[in-house]
């Protein structure tokens, strides 16, 4: 892996792009240890021990404020300027003692929103954080074998008593509005018009 370009990210950080479209974001320090400069190839020690065990301790630190699902982590490192594998080699280490583990990271979110949220408006947003449909159905499954229960009737009357909405005198664009909103939110259309259109 040859390097092609070397530009200054900050006053002690590079971005180094390579001949195979690579980029990596090394400290200047680096340049100077491992006497990098255009032209010349990049050292193996280099890729292979010192930058995946900085990605691992990056990683470790992001996990110490707060939850990430392994596709957030990966993108995370990748703007970071780690390579796609050694991104994925650190979100692995992570995972083997359990710091990321999107199975539990979908039943925290479940458990946190499933008062506030439609199923449907939480299926999104883990789907968007790169949660697979496979393990969010296995989280739902798990959240509603412990007895729970989602009541998606109660959400739409509470966010309706919120809005100080009364459907009885609202009038059509009043209700059109409302509908919006709560499809918005992620709402059935069906359950919504019960409620607008009774």
């Amino acid at each position: 892996m040859r390097i092609t370009e070397i530009q200054e990210l900050s006053s002690s950080r590079v971005k180094v792009h390579t001949d195979e479209g690579q980029t990596l974001a090394l400290y200047k320090g680096d340049l100077r240890k491992y006497g990098l400069k255009m032209g010349e190839e990049l050292p193996g020690e280099l890729l292979e021990e010192v930058l995946p065990k900085r990605a691992r301790l990056r990683c470790l630190n992001l996990l110490k404020a707060r939850d990430y699902t392994a596709a957030q982590m990966k993108e995370k490192l990748r703007q970071g300027g780690y390579p796609e594998e050694i991104a994925e080699e650190a979100v692995a280490y992570a995972a083997s003692f359990s710091y990321i583990d999107d199975l539990r990271y979908a039943q925290n979110f479940i458990h946190y929103n499933h008062e506030r949220k439609s199923r449907r408006r939480i299926e999104n947003d883990l789907l968007s954080k790169g949660i697979s449909r496979e393990i969010l159905e296995e989280a739902w499954r798990g959240w509603e074998e412990k007895g729970n229960a989602q009541d998606e009737e109660a959400q739409i009357e509470n966010l309706l008593a919120k809005k100080h909405f009364n459907a009885s005198s609202a009038d059509e664009k009043e209700k059109r509005r409302m509908y919006g909103f709560l499809l918005r939110r992620g709402f059935a259309a069906e359950k919504i018009q019960r409620f607008l259109f009774r």
